[in-house]
């Protein structure tokens, strides 16, 4: 099999992908990315379907230009809103990712499961569709994350009024007896600091970077698009507000590796 240098596509609505980024490059150090933060226009969450599918198309475009290979939707308002729209548009293998609720629905002892999420994607078809098939027996508790994003998005990820936000969504769930929650936005993971001061210690947090990684991994496979570990890997990193902050959110080494454009 041929080795494929072209670099792996990310896109999402701000800095709140690069969790995902870190998770597949922890996995296949050997492949080459390009990250596309479409801060500009975040968050996603507040959006409607129609915008949403429009500015996913923008960001692909984007990523296509620059030789991306596969293209990871590193959102998951943006998977559950426009990814089939994508992926019936566009060649290229599409990776998406959707909230952990399978895993927390198996893990789960008490029977009930936290979601926090944002509005764009607790309202979405794809969303209903795949808590359905996977909480029978279970009771799924859904929260809106509102105001989360544009405070990470503003640098404000380990503020007072994050906490107090936090405080106000996850109390009402933890009163009904949850031991599981879902982390439902690539932003989220960011907030598990402070998450693992205002949480019982015994309750179970997820999110999806993991099993994103592990489907990268094999589509890259099965379309034999794997780098091989010929060469040494590069990355680059795109946004369209500011440099700044984006770089606060990537390794050290990468940081001058973060550029703006106003392209996508």
């Amino acid at each position: 099999m041929k080795a494929n240098t072209a670099p792996i596509g990310f896109f999402d609505s701000g800095i709140g992908g690069t969790s995902i980024w870190s998770a597949v490059t922890h996995l296949l150090p050997q492949e080459s990315t390009v990250y596309v933060a479409d801060s500009a226009n975040a968050p996603y969450g507040e959006k409607s379907p129609e915008e949403i599918v429009a500015l996913s198309v923008k960001n692909t475009e984007f990523l296509l230009d620059y030789g991306a290979k596969l293209i990871v939707v590193a959102c998951n308002t943006a998977t559950t809103n426009a990814i089939a729209s994508l992926r019936a548009r566009y060649p290229v293998p599409f990776v998406g990712i959707e909230p952990a609720i399978k895993p927390a629905a198996l893990q789960t002892k008490s029977g009930k499961v936290g979601l926090l999420a944002t509005k764009g994607t607790l309202g979405s078809a794809l969303f209903h569709k795949t808590a359905l098939e996977n909480t029978s027996g279970v009771e799924l508790i859904e929260q809106e994350g509102a105001g989360l994003v544009p405070l990470i998005e503003a640098g404000f990820e380990q503020g007072d009024e994050v906490r107090q936000l936090l405080q106000t969504y996850l109390n009402p769930m933890l009163e009904k007896g949850i031991d599981t929650l879902v982390l439902g936005c690539t932003h989220y993971p960011y907030l598990k600091p402070i998450l693992k001061e205002i949480l019982p210690p015994h309750l179970l947090v997820l999110d999806a970077a993991a099993a994103v990684a592990k489907q990268t991994q094999t589509l890259l496979t099965q379309h034999e698009l794997l780098a091989g570990g010929l060469g040494e890997s590069k990355h680059v990193f795109f946004t369209n507000k500011q440099t700044a902050l984006l770089a606060r959110f990537v390794p050290a080494p990468l940081q001058e590796q973060v550029y703006f454009t106003s392209d996508f």
